[in-house]
């Protein structure tokens, strides 16, 4: 996958135009502060900073109590867009439960996925997905990474007509599958893509993103902190000496920043089972977005 990664450049970048003014969220409206983008289909906004639940989610009983002061912060620091899967163990089950104890579930933009080979499975699975999640609806119903996907997404468009999703998606996480991303989000022009992008994987600038941003398709990342990897890559080294103008206080925030000061991307979703590192994530969805020469700049430094 590496050698499929492209990097920025300043004059790619400079295309960036500012960012959207927020409408109401469909869910719950966001805290003071934390940048909302719009969901071109609807018209309604979404907080830039959202949460993944791969890994972090699929835990036992005693993982579960660290996860309570997770969400507890997730909206106390205004966001909402909560990203599942019933391909993630028992990720939904954890969330639901967890959304019922802290009375929570109205204040979450809910979005979980359809990962089956049939209509009659997608069926099955996504009614237990509502239980699982102790809802009658979510606000989010996406395609996971494509799988059956003309089956897949003509069920989740009946349930959207049904009442059951506001928003249906497509999803993926490898590089190799943009192009044909692009293609069907082109033919089916669904309200969501769901994408990998990052400061070292940015091959989803190329095409991907701006179609996406042409059409009118809202963007959710995911991998923006390549599973980890790029953590180790700045172990030791200091953030630029303009961070701290722009609000950013750790590296964290520097690959969240970078990512949503895309113009085509609406959301991030990064996980984390650790209240602190919570707390430190939301702050990337303060302040102003990086101009595109910081932009440039945090690319180059891993080209």
């Amino acid at each position: 996958m590496t050698s499929r990664r492209t990097f920025l450049s300043a004059a790619a970048i400079g295309t960036a135009a500012a960012v959207l003014a927020p409408l109401p969220l469909f869910a719950a409206a966001p805290g003071p502060g934390l940048a909302t983008r719009i969901i071109p289909s609807s018209g309604a906004s979404v907080p830039v900073i959202g949460m993944g639940t791969s890994g972090s989610f699929e835990v036992d009983l005693p993982g579960r109590t660290p996860l309570k002061d997770v969400l507890r912060r997730f909206v106390a620091g205004g966001a909402s867009v909560i990203d599942t899967s019933p391909n993630y163990s028992n990720a939904e089950d954890v969330l639901g439960d967890l959304m019922a104890e802290l009375k929570l579930r109205d204040q979450i933009f809910l979005a979980t996925k359809l990962a089956a080979d049939s209509r009659a499975a997608g069926e099955e699975q996504f009614a237990r997905s509502l239980k699982r999640l102790r809802t009658d609806k979510v606000e989010l119903l996406a395609v996971h990474n494509l799988r059956d996907w003309p089956n897949q997404l003509a069920l989740a468009r009946e349930l959207k007509a049904q009442g059951k999703t506001r928003y249906v998606g497509l999803t993926h996480f490898r590089d190799d599958a943009h192009k044909k991303l692009a293609d069907i989000m082109a033919a089916e022009k669904p309200d969501f893509i769901q994408v990998n992008y990052s400061v070292s994987a940015t091959n989803a600038d190329r095409a991907l993103l701006p179609l996406a941003r042409d059409l009118g398709v809202a963007v959710m990342v995911n991998r923006a902190f390549d599973d980890g990897a790029l953590f180790a890559r700045v172990a030791g080294k200091a953030l630029p000496g303009w961070a701290a103008e722009m609000g950013v206080g750790s590296w964290a925030q520097m690959f969240l920043k970078f990512v949503i000061s895309h113009p085509a991307v609406t959301v991030v979703i990064p996980a984390t089972g650790k209240p602190e590192r919570q707390s430190d994530q939301l702050k990337a969805g303060l302040g102003t977005d990086l101009t595109p020469a910081q932009r440039a700049e945090i690319a180059a430094m891993f080209a």
